[in-house]
């Protein structure tokens, strides 16, 4: 068990903090920074930039091809930069309803196409259809093209929605490298607005895990400055925008200038067999993180702003931000217990935390991560559930083991209950949770409950299950680690905070951090300014250089099982408040029994995205 000691925070770990957070620091951002007092969300009228500029022809009319089954026109390998890093995978394909079509058979296969202004597909129009774009990039990995046709795409264009599928680079080639392409996508489909069907000004993203992280970021990043040296490296379009309408992410890996921190304050308690300096480090990252909340200036919805103090166990398992989080839980869980009828089957339907209705997986290979795959879809959609998670609807396809899959190291949990059974009653499934010790008290007369503390909850069912530190691990050979490098594959430290630890402690890891947080990329910045660029509260909060240079969309919905292991229950409830005080219609759900998988609390995550689009655009379709 991790010890429990009093820490002092360091001068170096809390200005560590402040520069992450843009408090007190200079940054390219900051002389960008608007200088409204007001932060506003996607302005639609301020999606063109200035004049286009770009070499790309427009998406050619007279090359449809055609799904007759479907009654879909496609096209595949548009190539969306002028420089791509690989023009293999920096295409988009782009599928459309056959009703938006007026279409002339060319004899050769194809298909010479205008739009059709008059039919409608579940309320929609040519000029009124949303674009949904898949973002299916787990452990931020590489997005290939399409090279034929999908069944994915019809799941979509059905109702109504124009289907597009960006290629992108991988962590391989280092961040910003995937969203930078996703960017340089939406802004070659700006530049063909009125040639293709759908409306420009209405572009919603969807992934999860990585991917959910890369969908977040498209919606927090709109325009902003910092990716312009990056798109201009690949000749992306100019002269319009690249910001977006909406993102969905579920269990979006992200926040990661304070992630191995927000992993050892929500999890280090449930360690075992650790080292004298490993036990040191992780009470060091549990301090560090609450001098990163402390001096982030995250508010609740009522604007009071959040904080940690010291326990009596040294492990800042106190304060207003702490009582936050317990009642992000203690939601997820009395939404359970009101969705849940008993008897309650724990094992066949964990797929979602509603115990009435059936799971209702998505179709195979149409949402990203979902651990399934479609024989013609040219894409990978690993296994990205949880070893704590069991389904009988997801992965089943996945032959592969998650670590293979996307990099992460993963331990054995050495403590934890397990539910697998049939409960009868609320009561039986309260004492299975009870099982290695009361940690959650439940009201019969009100059918609520709640939680002993936050460290009682993770010790049940969200032990540590990545090595230390959980995304920068200390040999570099975490995917994020990958992800910070600089495009040959191999790994990079970029936790300023877990460096100026290192350092403090005279740890033999300290040099090779020091070495990698000063070393810049192609564009001359240094590994703290590509972070920012991949940390969604850098653009959100109101404490940072970040805030208010990007158009950020004006619909999120992040949703997330509460169970996981992959990552800290902050990561998505910090973003959510965030994106609610920025002013961004923000729907969330943290899922109780599930863990890093699509996690709803009823229903089909397909059919809920597709409902969400059409509740943002107006549309009850």
């Amino acid at each position: 068990m991790r010890t429990r000691k009093a820490l002092q925070v360091s001068a170096g770990v809390m200005a560590a903090a402040l520069l992450l957070t843009g408090c007190g620091a200079s940054s390219t951002a900051a002389s960008t920074a608007s200088a409204s007092a007001t932060t506003s969300t996607l302005s639609l009228s301020s999606l063109s930039s200035g004049e286009i500029n770009t070499t790309l022809s427009k998406i050619d009319s007279t090359k449809w091809l055609y799904n007759s089954d479907d009654d879909v026109y496609y096209q595949l390998g548009i190539q969306y930069c002028e420089t791509p890093a690989d023009a293999d995978v920096e295409q988009l394909a782009i599928f459309v309803p056959g009703a938006y079509m007026n279409a002339t058979d060319n004899g050769n296969g194809t298909y010479t196409c205008t739009l059709n202004t008059t039919a409608t597909v579940s309320g929609y129009s040519a000029s009124t259809a949303p674009i949904v774009m898949p973002v299916n990039t787990p452990g931020y990995s590489q997005q290939d093209a399409l090279t034929a046709y999908t069944s994915d795409a019809a799941t979509y264009t059905s109702t109504g929605f124009i289907y597009v599928h960006a290629g992108c680079r991988g962590r391989d080639a280092g961040a910003p490298a995937g969203v930078t392409d996703l960017k340089a996508a939406v802004r070659y489909l700006r530049y063909n607005s009125g040639n293709i069907a759908g409306d420009t000004d209405s572009i919603f993203s969807f992934g999860m895990s990585g991917g959910g992280a890369q969908s977040v970021l498209l919606g927090t990043t709109g325009d902003n400055v910092l990716y312009d040296p990056y798109l201009e490296a690949i000749g992306a379009v100019t002269g319009v925008s690249d910001a977006i309408k909406g993102s969905q992410g579920w269990c979006p890996i992200t926040s990661l200038d304070s992630a191995d921190e927000a992993y050892e304050w929500n999890m280090g308690t449930t360690r075992s067999d650790m080292t004298e300096e490993e036990q040191t480090i992780s009470s060091d990252l549990t301090a560090a993180f609450a001098t990163y909340i402390n001096s982030s200036g995250i508010t609740d919805t009522s604007g009071n702003v959040l904080t940690l103090e010291q326990s009596d166990d040294g492990n800042y398992q106190a304060g207003s931000y702490y009582d936050y989080i317990k009642s992000v839980i203690e939601e997820s869980l009395n939404n359970f217990l009101s969705d849940t009828t008993f008897p309650y089957d724990a094992s066949s339907n964990s797929e979602h935390g509603g115990g009435g209705a059936p799971s209702g997986s998505a179709p195979s290979g149409s949402v990203p991560g979902d651990g399934q795959t479609s024989p013609d879809n040219n894409s990978s959609a690993p296994d990205m559930s949880s070893s704590a998670t069991t389904s009988s609807d997801t992965n089943t396809d996945s032959t592969q083991s998650q670590e293979s899959i996307d990099n992460i190291s993963r331990t054995e949990s050495s403590s934890g209950i397990t539910l697998s059974s049939t409960y009868e009653t609320v009561q039986d499934y309260i004492d299975a949770l009870n099982a290695n010790g009361t940690w959650v008290n439940y009201d019969a007369d009100t059918n609520t409950a709640t939680i002993t503390s936050i460290s009682d909850f993770a010790k049940a069912v969200k032990t540590a299950s990545k090595s230390l530190g959980a995304f920068d691990q200390l040999d570099d050979g975490q995917g994020e680690n990958t992800l910070f490098g600089y495009g040959d594959g191999n790994g990079a430290h970029f936790d300023s905070l877990l460096a100026d630890i290192l350092a403090n402690e005279g740890s033999s890891y300290a040099d090779t951090f020091s070495t990698d947080m000063t070393r810049t990329d192609s564009v001359g910045n240094t590994v703290s300014t590509r972070v920012n660029m991949y940390s969604p509260l850098y653009y959100l909060l109101p404490s940072s250089a970040g805030y208010n240079t990007s158009k950020v969309a004006s619909y999120f919905r992040i949703n997330t099982g509460i169970f996981q292991s992959d990552t800290a229950v902050t990561t998505e409830a910090n973003l959510v408040l965030a994106l609610k005080n920025y002013g961004a219609d923000t729907d969330y759900f943290f899922v109780w029994g599930l863990g890093h998988t699509m996690a709803e609390r009823t229903g089909s995550s397909t059919t809920n995205f597709i409902a969400w689009v059409n509740e943002c655009m107006g549309t009850q379709a």
